[in-house]
């Protein structure tokens, strides 16, 4: 990992609880003052708009869903032919959901996501 991906994975570390929310008004879910960070840091509001659009299918039965962000490694992109996948699962070990990516420009090789009561937060805010 680069050391600005270093960077903005410690500098994520700083974010607890939030003040101040943000809207995905297409999606009518809120999100916090980190994760405007990340998206802003990142230039990821795609990622915001994937994952809005995922957990709109299963917000209504789980109040708790976690999305991994994950970059797969050398080997298993040249078996899948894609980049990263994103994991929505309950938080238990349960997957409702993964979304492969052919492409990413996103800087970090990792990244875990909380959207809990329509709220998108990063899991130092939860």
């Amino acid at each position: 990992m680069e050391n600005s991906n270093i960077n903005l994975a410690q500098e994520l570390q700083q974010f607890s609880g939030s003040a101040v929310y943000y809207t995905l008004p297409l999606f009518n879910y809120k999100y916090t003052e980190g994760v405007h960070y990340l998206a802003e840091q990142a230039a990821c509001y795609w990622m915001l708009t994937d994952i809005a659009a995922v957990v709109k299918r299963f917000r209504a039965k789980h109040r708790f869903i976690v999305a991994v962000f994950k970059r797969y490694d050398e080997e298993d992109q040249k078996r899948t032919h894609k980049e990263a996948v994103i994991t929505y699962g309950e938080g238990n070990g349960i997957t409702l959901f993964e979304q492969q990516y052919d492409l990413t420009d996103f800087p970090l090789d990792e990244l875990r996501l909380f959207f809990v009561d329509d709220t998108l937060m990063l899991p130092n805010e939860y």
